[in-house]
Parts: structure tokens; sequence; C-alpha cells
């Protein structure tokens, strides 16, 4: 008899299936220069990246496949789409150097997920650090290396116009990517209740900037995750001297009481 898969453990993986539709077809957009609507494809990508895993948990429709469909698509969305669209908007009138930054790219993203895979499938560390990526995500990866062309669409371009600076965000977004500096994770925030209602108005007036002033809004949130970054290591560092300390003293208690 042939068992059967709840319907619940479908719905993230279709969702799944739609963010990498939005991938595929960002890499349509850059085929025919349409830069803008690349970018949106994007965006909307990274927003159902961010709810298939959250949905996956609320109605308890986890699974290993879904696991690596997400990985695989990620590997699409941001790993691949970013890097083409920024090759084809700037990097190819580099010749050689150009692909090969790309590429550069696209592998650091297939290493940072691989390792990715690997953290979960061997996950024995301490709890606090659950909200702490080991290097930068991929998806915020993409968000980094993007960031010339936002700006580029933006009305900040206006009063600073700069070329090739692709070339020092690809590096800059390569290294983070696989490199070990802890970034935020947000998965165990908890808020209390009177902040809730100001917190959803905070989304709201995101998502209406978002739609009003998309490039400009894309374009300083970016700068906001990249200032995040030196912020999210000292305070790694802190937290962890601090569990350290925790766990030292813990360590002698239980010595002297043996003693």
């Amino acid at each position: 008899m042939k068992s059967k898969i709840s319907f619940r453990a479908v719905i993230p993986n279709i969702i799944t299936i739609f963010a990498l539709i939005l991938g595929l077809t960002s890499i349509k957009f850059t085929m025919t220069s349409d830069f803008k609507l690349a970018i949106i494809s994007i965006v909307l990508a990274a927003i159902l990246d961010a709810a298939d895993g959250r949905i996956a948990r609320l109605i308890k429709g986890t699974s290993k496949f879904g696991a690596e469909l997400d990985s695989l698509v990620d590997f699409v969305n941001f790993g691949v789409a970013p890097a083409l669209i920024i090759y084809f908007w700037e990097l190819r009138y580099l010749g050689n150097i150009g692909w090969i930054l790309t590429l550069v790219f696209i592998i650091c993203a297939c290493l940072r997920l691989a390792r990715f895979n690997i953290d979960i499938a061997n996950s024995s560390k301490e709890s606090w650090k659950d909200n702490f990526f080991t290097g930068v995500p991929t998806p915020a990866g993409a968000g980094i290396l993007l960031l010339p062309l936002i700006y580029s669409l933006s009305d900040f371009f206006i009063y600073f116009q700069k070329n090739n600076f692709s070339i020092y965000f690809i590096i800059i977004a390569s290294f983070l990517m696989i490199s070990k500096v802890p970034t935020y994770a947000f998965k165990k925030i908890k808020v209390n209740k009177p902040f809730v209602l100001l917190i959803l108005l905070s989304f709201v007036l995101l998502f209406s900037f978002l739609i009003t002033y998309t490039f400009n809004t894309l374009f300083v949130l970016g700068l906001i995750y990249i200032c995040s970054i030196p912020i999210s290591f000292m305070n790694f560092k802190i937290i962890k001297k601090k569990y350290k300390t925790t766990d030292n003293l813990a360590t002698s208690v239980i010595l002297d009481d043996l003693l």
C-alpha cells in the first residue's frame, strides 16, 4: 500500500517552486535588458523564500525533501540569477575579468549553501547561536551584489553617478558569503506585546515605501544590512564571552561539589 503525503507538507514546496519561477523569470528579463523587472522578480523570490520555511514550521509541513528543494532553488535565485543580472548589466564590458568575477560569485554561493546544509545536519551548537548565521546568507549576498544596479535605478543616482561599483560589490559579497563572520539570523527574536502594533505599523510603512519608492527603499535597506554586519559581529563576541564565562563558573561549581 502506497503511503500518502499530507497536503500541508506540499504547500511550502509549492511556494518554493513559485520562488524558482520568479528567479528564472528574472533571468529572462535580464536577457531583454529589463533590469527593473529582473530586480523586482528577485525581491519577490526573496519574500517567498523567507515565507516558505516559516509557513512549513507553522503548519508542521517541514520535510527533508523541502529542505533540499529550498537549497537548490536558493542557488538559482540568489546565486546564478543575480550574478547574471550584474554580468549583463555591467561586468560583460570588462571581458574575461567580468565573467571570472561572475563565476566566483556563483561558486561562493554554492559553497555557502553546501556549508549551510552541513551545519543543519550536524547541528549541535548552543541555542543562542541560532540567532546568527555563519557568514552572509545567499539572499543577503545577492542583495549586496545588486546594490550598484539598485542604486543606478534609484533617485540617488541623480546626485552621484559612479560606474564599475559592481566590481567591488561582487568581490565583497562573495567573500562575505564564504566567510565565518557572524550575521543576524532573526530566528528567535521575541517581541513584547506593547510593541507588536508598532512593528506591524512599521511593516505597513515599509511595504508602502517599497511600492511607492521601490529602488530608493531597497537601496536604503541594503545599506542598513551592510551596517548591521559589524554590529552583529561585536554582538556575537559579547554574547559568546558571556556564555563562556557562565560555562566556566558552572564547571567550577561542579568541581567544587565533587571535591
